[in-house]
């Protein structure tokens, strides 16, 4: 388990800050980030989400009162 453990490099810092303030600037309202050792470095994708998780609920259908 010590062997996977992975020193946090301030290189790596600086890449999250710079993800969250871009997406505080842009019309996205939901991020998601997902850290995989799997995955090549640098490599990002974007996914649509469906809708709120209200979706079909009666506050989403304005019929809760």
């Amino acid at each position: 388990m010590e062997e996977q453990k992975k020193q946090v490099r301030e290189e790596d810092l600086n890449n999250v800050l710079e993800i969250l303030e871009n997406f505080g600037k842009s019309e996205t309202s939901r991020l998601k980030l997902e850290v995989s050792l799997e995955q090549n470095q640098g490599i990002a994708k974007r996914q649509y989400h469906l809708g709120r998780c209200d979706v079909g609920s009666p506050w989403a259908k304005g019929t809760c009162i």
